[in-house]
Formats: structure tokens, sequence, C-alpha cells
């Protein structure tokens, strides 16, 4: 007892000193007491105080909670590979080097990811990290509340998963204090194997059964997804009637395109033939190869025939409207030539008249008149709802509006009146308060305010005079007062919203009018004494036969991570509305009902698609126009009222003999 004593004394006095040393003295001690000298067991002894009674320093990962006792210094296990492999090839053993049975006890977890080694290693294994800290892949067991009906005192106990679904075992809190370390460990292993595969947000095994079942169920994005197999999707046959002129067409294709360009001499002639004698080929629903089909060819060429005055071979006489640069450098020989200019102003009025007489028999459906500031479009009866002839006119100014009305032409702002309908329902509840506002303050004198409605009316300002001002104050004159009356329509100028619609008779008089307008031809510039260009889908008076150009082109285009051969076909030129719907009609066998095309409007042009409900409107059979020379299906589509609005279309696509577009 008191070596024992000694030695704790002495460990204290010494503590900063190293184990050997303590031991060294304690030898020498008992050598002067006559005692034995220390055995190894008290040596062992000695270290453990030594430690017990050491300074507080920070904790080492051996101190640190949940430390495997399992862990050795790389050196160490060095040292047993090495000793392990001797012994080994001494016994002649198979066994790899480094399996061998010095693998923690079966539930350790071993400091790797991956499962938990059992009591016999399996060969090819993941080694475990000597380096590893049990801290960086321990994670805190998961649990959840369960409300235990059953039990009497309706208390709450707690609720672990294993990895068998279905299965769980209700611990309390005696039971989970009394596991071991290592099986914690693999406790907490399973679950987070468990929880990792399910998020538990509630206690309730309901919630399982309904991620489950929302997992099974198939995913809905459409209407088809839940329709029988026999009900097929709707098919829109047609599109929108468009009446703006297109500058350009790009159509492409997965299919080739290239039947469209290089006719031969033989179906050339044979469409130009077809397009004056209005006689119409009828192709079959889908062409095996249309390269090989005559009649595709032909009724293509029929397609790109439109008719125009003047034609002057040098100059591209469409667009005009901000197309000066198109004159520039251009030999312009009537530019001051006074008599050249006179005579083809003449000209220009017969044909005019010729296609004023051919709409109104019916026999023309429709003409364009484009001149440098506006451009007219003229309607037969029967088309766009319509059971009169309609023009449109746009872009208009104030001027122009102000000259037809002194001519006796009676027209409408459609797009103006429409903006004033929808603002007087809008505001009908404001203008109602605001008109008995007026009325209470306007109790006292009635009459004073009578006068002083009449004095507005008659433009006369007896209030300057009164208040002694009349001779300080300029007057506005009566010009003024109009401008200010008409300043709502004088600021659409140059916009859509100027767009002009005349009907019925006043047509004929908008006609003469036309002819006589110095407006419509420019004084000056590169457009000076040049007239209107005329454009028309059938033949008239002065009218110069033309054909669109088509060009053909293969490029490969990236979808996903291949590449796609992709066919483009490129129109351009005036192309009028029914030439469009033609050559839709013909790549919609062509190309198998899978193509799309982007379409560029002329601008000023894009307004003609609006409604008028001030037309009288007619069923599209009260009007025979089965001698205008159009496709009995382009005339079926131009015969129905337009929906785009003030829009035009963008963007035309059909799949699977299916249309959609933008506007």
């Amino acid at each position: 007892m008191g070596m024992s004593l000694g030695i704790e004394r002495c460990i204290r006095r010494k503590r900063n000193t190293s184990v050997n040393t303590y031991v060294s003295t304690l030898r020498a001690k008992s050598v002067q007491y006559g005692r034995r000298a220390i055995t190894k067991q008290q040596q062992l002894s000695v270290g453990v105080s030594c430690r017990l009674f050491r300074p507080t320093y920070p904790l080492r990962m051996s101190q640190q909670a949940g430390y495997s006792p399992s862990f050795k210094r790389p050196a160490d296990i060095m040292r047993m590979r090495r000793k392990r492999s001797r012994s080994e090839a001494g016994q002649g053993s198979t066994g790899s080097p480094g399996q061998s049975d010095s693998f923690p006890a079966a539930g350790v977890r071993p400091f790797s990811p991956g499962p938990l080694f059992s009591s016999h290693p399996r060969s090819g294994g993941k080694r475990r990290n000597p380096f590893a800290n049990i801290e960086n892949t321990y994670s805190p067991k998961k649990k959840c509340l369960v409300y235990d009906e059953e039990a009497a005192d309706t208390s709450y106990k707690m609720k672990t998963w294993t990895d068998k679904e279905g299965h769980d075992e209700d611990m309390s809190t005696e039971t989970r204090g009394s596991l071991t370390l290592s099986e914690r460990l693999t406790e907490a292993e399973q679950q987070e194997h468990v929880f990792s595969k399910k998020r538990l947000f509630s206690g309730d095994d309901s919630l399982f059964d309904e991620e489950e079942e929302e997992v099974k169920a198939p995913l809905l994005k459409s209407p088809q997804a839940i329709a029988p197999a026999s009900i097929s999707p709707p098919v829109c046959s047609e599109y929108p009637a468009d009446w703006s002129l297109k500058t350009r067409l790009l159509f492409t294709s997965p299919l080739t395109l290239s039947w469209a360009e290089h006719p031969r001499a033989q179906e050339e002639a044979a469409g130009l033939s077809q397009h004056c004698r209005a006689h119409f080929l009828s192709l079959p629903h889908s062409l095996q190869d249309p390269r090989v089909c005559p009649e595709l060819r032909c009724a293509f060429q029929q397609s790109l025939v439109y008719w125009q005055h003047p034609s002057l071979p040098w100059i591209s006489l469409f667009p005009r409207i901000n197309a000066d640069r198109n004159f520039t450098g251009k030999s312009t020989p009537w530019a001051q030539d006074r008599a050249l200019q006179q005579s083809l102003m003449t000209e220009w009025s017969v044909s005019l008249s010729s296609l004023y007489s051919l709409l109104k028999a019916r026999l023309c459906p429709y003409f364009y008149l484009c001149s440098y500031q506006l451009t007219v479009l003229f309607r037969a009866a029967g088309l766009g709802g319509s059971s009169s002839i309609t023009a449109f006119i746009s872009p208009t100014t104030r001027g122009l509006r102000e000259a037809m009305k002194a001519e006796g032409i009676e027209f409408s702002l459609p797009l103006v009146e429409k903006r004033r309908r929808r603002s007087s329902k809008e505001q009908p509840k404001l203008n109602e308060e605001m008109e008995c506002c007026e009325l209470n303050e306007g109790e006292d004198s009635p009459a004073a305010d009578d006068e002083e409605d009449g004095d507005d009316e008659d433009g006369s300002f007896s209030w300057l005079k009164e208040m002694g001002v009349q001779d300080k104050i300029k007057k506005p004159d009566s010009i003024s007062i109009q401008l200010r009356k008409e300043g709502q329509t004088v600021c659409v100028d140059h916009r859509p919203e100027s767009l002009v619609c005349v009907d019925g008779s006043h047509t004929f008089t908008l006609i003469n009018f036309l002819m006589s307008c110095k407006s419509l031809v420019a004084a000056a510039g590169s457009q000076a004494g040049l007239p209107p260009t005329l454009l028309a889908p059938c033949a008239f008076r002065g009218a110069a036969m033309q054909t669109l150009k088509a060009r053909s082109v293969n490029v490969k285009s990236q979808v996903g991570s291949t590449f796609q051969n992709i066919s483009s076909l490129e129109i351009t030129g005036p192309i009028l509305p029914s030439s469009l719907h033609a050559i839709t009609n013909l790549l919609r066998p062509a190309q198998k009902g899978n193509f799309s095309a982007a379409l560029y409007t002329h601008t000023p042009t894009a307004v003609m698609n609006s409604h008028t409900p001030t037309l009288q409107q007619s069923p599209v059979e009260s009007v025979d126009l089965s001698g205008c020379g159009l496709h009995p299906a382009s005339l079926q589509q131009l015969q129905q009222t337009s929906g785009l609005g003030k829009m035009a279309l963008t963007h035309l696509y059909m799949n699977n003999y299916s249309y959609t577009w933008k506007n």
C-alpha cells in the first residue's frame, strides 16, 4: 500500500517527464528501500496513472466520442501485413495478404463507404481506410414519433425502420439505452439506407402507400394520354385567310424540296397554259416521289404566276414604300420627261379601269395598288364575308381623308371605331358619375349653364368679355378649333389605326379619285413620275405576266446530338394570298403532310385582315365566283372572314396533315 502511494506522489510531482523516467526513478527508490524491482504490471499501472494526471490539453482522436477501439496506426498495419504475408507464405496459403482474420467483428461499421463487414470477409472487397474518423461517416439515427392507439396510456413510442419493408420494431428508452455501440452503429446504417429511399415527413404509414401509388401511376401531360386509342386528335386542315402581301416565303421539310426548281421546258409551258385557262389538276393525297411527278411540277409553276403593271425589267416595282434604295443608281428616263410621265399615267389609268371592270364582273377576285405612300386592296363581292365590293387603304393621312370627303367618298376607320366602342363599354359608369357631378354643381344656375353650352357650340367667347380680357387674349380661329376636335384622328396618321374602309358604290368613286389624285405619284425623288404598281392574280389590260422566284437548298441541322438533313425552299416576290394557299396545297401531298414555313409580311398590308362589322355580311354560297380564275380550295378560304385582326401570319406549321400557325 505504501508502495502505490509513493508511486502516485512521484507521478504528481513529475507529471511533465516521460513514463520511462518515472519507472527508472521508482526502480532506484525500490533498491533504496530494499524492495524488489517493479514488475511489468506495475509499469502499466504507472502509465495509466500518468495519463489520468496529465494536464488538460485538446483531446486527441483516441479521446473523442465515438472513437473506434480497433483503430491502428499505419506503421502497425504495415508491420502486421508483412508478418501475415510471411506466415501465409510459409503455410502455402493462396489467400490475398490484404484479406485476413483481422477484420472487425460482425456489425462494426468500417471507415469507408460500403456495406458492413461480416465475420467472413469477401474476396476482392474494398479495404477500410485506416485514416478515417468515425465522426466523418457516422450519421445520427433518424426517428419518428408514432401514436399508439392500442396503448391504454395513449403514449408515444419511438419507431425505427429496418431494411425489410413492412416490419418495424418499437423501441422504448430503456431498450435503446441497453444497446452496445456496435449495435447502435448497425441500426444507424440500416436506418440511413431505408430513409434514403423514403423521405419520412410524418409518422403515418399511409404516406408511403401514397408515394408508391404516385410512382406507379402514369404522368398525364395531355388529354391524349387518357383518351381512348380510337379517338384521334382534332385535325385542322385549313389556316385563316391572310390578306397581307408577302415578300418572302421560307419552307423547310425533312423530305427533299428539290423537285420545285429547274422545271423542264414542257412542264413550265404547261403550267403557264393552265394558269391562263384556269385549269387545275387534282393530285393524290400522298406522292411517293415528287421528282418524277410532272403534274406536281406543272401545278407548282402555275401557282407562281402573277400579273403586274407597269413592268420594268431593270427595276423591282415591289415594294414601293421605303424602297428608294431599289431605285438608286438605276436608269429613270421618265424623271425629267413630262411627256413620258403623262404617257405612263394614261396607260396606268386604262389598266386600273380594266381591273375594276373585271372585279365588278366577278372575273377578278382582288387586286392591289401599291404607291410610294400607301397600299390599296380591292376585293370582289363575296370575299372576306362581305356581299359588296370593298376597298382597304393603309396607311392614310388626314389630308387624304379630307380630300376623299371632298369628293363625296364615304369611308370608315374600323380600328379607331373599334377602340371607341371598347372604351365606351369599359367606362360607362365613370361617364355617368361625371355627369351626375356636373348636374349637382349646376343646380343653382341652370340657365347660365345652358347659355354657356350654346356659346361653346357656337364657338363664341362671351365669357372673356365678362372678365374684361377679350382684347388681351388672342382668340383661336375656327380651323384651330376643328383641329382640336379632330386631334384623335390626326394622331393616327401613318399608323395601322389609320386604315380606311370603303364599300359599295363608293369604291367606283374611289377609282376615279385615285386616277386624278396627284399625291399618288411622287413629285420628287427616285420614284418621281412613276405610277403605282398594280398586282392581280389574273390577267388584265396592259399587264405583264410575272413569276415568283423559287430556290431550293439542302442543309444539315443539328437535332440533339445528331445532324439531320433539312431541305429548304425559298420563294421571293410579291406573294398574293391565293398564291400562298396554292403553294401550301401542293406541299401537303409532296412532303407527306410535314413542313413548316416562315412568312415575311409587307408591313403596311398587315392591317388588311381587320374585320369591319359595318359591312353587310353574306353567306359564302350567295355569290358565284367560279369564273374568277382561282383554285376552288383557295376561293373557299378567301370567302371566309379572317380572324387575324390587324396582325398577319408569321409562321405556318403542318404536322401529320394538321395546321398550326403564329401571327
